[in-house]
């Protein structure tokens, strides 16, 4: 097996694992609407051009997204500090609770999937966790 194999295998998993997850927890809230909340947690306001490109979609998705979440009181429009031609996307203190209760009903679908992995095991995930976060960005877990 090569390193790309080890790659694609490990995509592959977590893909599966969330998607597991998501039908366990009998949510219908699309993937994206999750990304972006943690997107606007982790890296602030954003104006939906640089929003689209973090979450890798097209601006007229994000567009849509943004107004579907605005809607339902998730996110906020506002006014960039620096230009007032400029809107930036907020979450909102709703948005971010429901991506706490999501991340919660998450792990609780996950844990029993991965209930039965060793402390060796465990390290392995930890140690590829914090590797490939470095590498795109993420903070460590304990960062936050």
């Amino acid at each position: 097996m090569t390193r790309d194999d080890d790659l694609q295998r490990l995509i592959l998993a977590v893909h599966a694992l969330t998607r597991i997850a998501a039908l366990e927890t009998k949510n219908d809230a699309p993937a994206a609407q999750w990304r972006t909340l943690t997107l606007l947690r982790d890296h602030g306001p954003q104006r939906i051009g640089d929003l689209a490109t973090l979450s890798r979609v097209s601006q007229p998705g994000m567009t849509r997204l943004v107004h579907q979440m605005e809607t339902v009181g998730l996110l906020v429009r506002g006014i960039h500090p620096d230009d007032s031609r400029v809107s930036v996307v907020s979450a909102t203190d709703e948005g971010l609770r429901e991506l706490d209760r999501w991340m919660e009903a998450l792990s609780a679908a996950l844990t029993p999937h991965v209930a039965d992995l060793m402390d060796a095991e465990w390290d392995a995930v930890r140690m590829s966790a914090d590797a490939l976060a470095a590498r795109v960005g993420l903070e460590p877990e304990g960062a936050r």
